[in-house]
C-alpha cells in the first residue's frame, strides 16, 4: 500500500509539472501528509523527481516552439546561483522553520494567483461591457 501511494503521489505531482504549474507545489506537501517524510527529504525527493519529469516536459515544449533560448542564460544563471545558496541556507533549517517557510510560500503564491484571476475577470468584463454598449459620443 505505501508503494501505490508513493506511486499516486508522483502522478499527481508529474501532471502539476507537466502543466507547467510545478509538481513539487502538490508533491512536497502530499509526501510530507501522506507517507511521513520530514521537510527535509520531501524536498530532495522532489529535486530527484523533478528530473525525469522536466527532461520530459522540455522536450514537448521545444517540439512546440515554446522555449525562447535568448533568456535561457538570463534565467539559469541567477536561478543556479541562488538555489545554490538557498540549498546551503535550508539545511541549517529545522524541518518545521522549512515547512512553515514552504506554507507562507503557497499562500502568498495562491493570493496572488487569486488577485490575478479577478483583475483578468474584471478586466474581461469590462471590455464586454464596452462592447456592448455604444459610446455616448458617438452619433
Amino acid at each position: 500500500m505505501h508503494i501505490f501511494l508513493f506511486i499516486i503521489i508522483g502522478l499527481a505531482g508529474g501532471v502539476f509539472g507537466g502543466l507547467g504549474m510545478g509538481g513539487g507545489t502538490l508533491l512536497i506537501p502530499l509526501l510530507v501528509w501522506f507517507t511521513g517524510l520530514n521537510q527535509h527529504t520531501a524536498q530532495a525527493v522532489n529535486l530527484i523527481a523533478f528530473i525525469p519529469m522536466s527532461v520530459a516536459v522540455l522536450i514537448i515544449h521545444i517540439k512546440n516552439g515554446l522555449i525562447k533560448f535568448k533568456y535561457l542564460w538570463l534565467i539559469s544563471l541567477p536561478a543556479a546561483l541562488s538555489a545554490v545558496i538557498a540549498s546551503l541556507a535550508a539545511k541549517n533549517l529545522s524541518a518545521a522553520a522549512l515547512g512553515r517557510g514552504f506554507g507562507i510560500f503557497l499562500t502568498v503564491l495562491g493570493v496572488l494567483q487569486l488577485i490575478s484571476a479577478v483583475i483578468k475577470l474584471f478586466k474581461q468584463k469590462k471590455e464586454k461591457m464596452r462592447k456592448i454598449s455604444p459610446s455616448p459620443n458617438k452619433k
